[in-house]
């Protein structure tokens, strides 16, 4: 698929009935996996990918973020959207460019946050947050494909969990032209609710404790992420099973196993495929 495919096929994405899940592989065999899994896009982890690297998440740097984000697109014909934190700038053109980087590696799709970095001031005080947003939209816009803008609303990841803040916030990202509209955080149906009816644009919810593909798509969901739940998961599963062969000596760890070639093949396809 050329980019322009991939860019139109994102977009009908949010247009159709209910929601659709996009997970977040954080390397090229994690995608290729879920992609022979059925999922029809993908989404970059910044937590998972800074994780590869044996970092934290916000201390990835843009180019390396983009490399990343590369490795994914390039494994896969499926669209790919990233996770581009905070534009890697304060400054409004500083987001803007990033968009352009973005779609310079392939990427049809990317979120940009309103969260700052800074423990003592978490968020952008509300108008350069639109500013920020509205030179992200003008900058996908520019493109010659369809690039799918997500605003993100940091307030419940940043501990303020003020939804009313929150939905202000949102209308005004929408107002600026952002595709999606995305609050991390929410971890109550009801939060989910008065989120979706609140504004008119696609709404991504992230996965909780609780929470169905079914039930958020009745709520008003089009979207659903995974964020980091499958790098933790997979991480936790490596924990468990090295924590075993170091205190207990034992290799339970192996039973249940897919064999080396077909755990090969999940992530590399076939023998002989390119």
């Amino acid at each position: 698929m050329t980019q322009a495919e991939r860019g139109e096929a994102f977009r009908l994405l949010h247009e159709r009935p209910g929601a659709f899940v996009i997970p977040n592989p954080w390397d090229a065999g994690t995608a290729r996996l879920l992609a022979a899994l059925g999922f029809e896009a993908l989404a970059t982890t910044s937590g998972g990918y800074a994780g590869t690297l044996g970092r934290r998440d916000g201390q990835v740097t843009r180019d390396e973020a983009l490399r990343g984000a590369a490795a994914i697109v390039e494994a896969t014909p499926l669209p790919v959207s990233a996770d581009l934190e905070h534009g890697f700038g304060d400054d409004p053109e500083a987001v803007a460019e990033t968009i352009r980087q973005a779609a310079a590696v392939g990427l049809v799709g990317a979120s940009i946050e309103d969260s700052t970095g800074r423990l003592d001031d978490p968020v952008y005080p509300l108008p350069l947050a639109v500013e920020r947003v509205a030179a992200a939209v003008e900058a996908a816009r520019s493109l010659p494909f369809p690039f799918v803008l997500t605003a993100r609303a940091e307030n419940h990841l940043q501990g303020l969990d003020d939804l009313d803040d929150t939905i202000r916030r949102l209308r005004a990202y929408e107002a600026a032209g952002a595709d999606v509209l995305y609050a991390p955080g929410l971890r109550r149906m009801e939060q989910v609710r008065a989120v979706c009816a609140a504004v008119s644009r696609p709404v991504n919810v992230i996965v909780a404790p609780g929470f169905t593909v079914e039930g958020l798509a009745g709520a008003g969901v089009r979207r659903v992420s995974l964020g980091s739940a499958l790098w933790r998961a997979a991480i936790a599963a490596v924990s468990s099973a090295a924590r075993e062969v170091r205190q207990e000596g034992s290799f339970r760890l192996l039973e249940g196993l897919p064999s080396f070639g077909e755990a090969s093949t999940l992530v590399a396809g076939p023998a002989g495929a390119p």
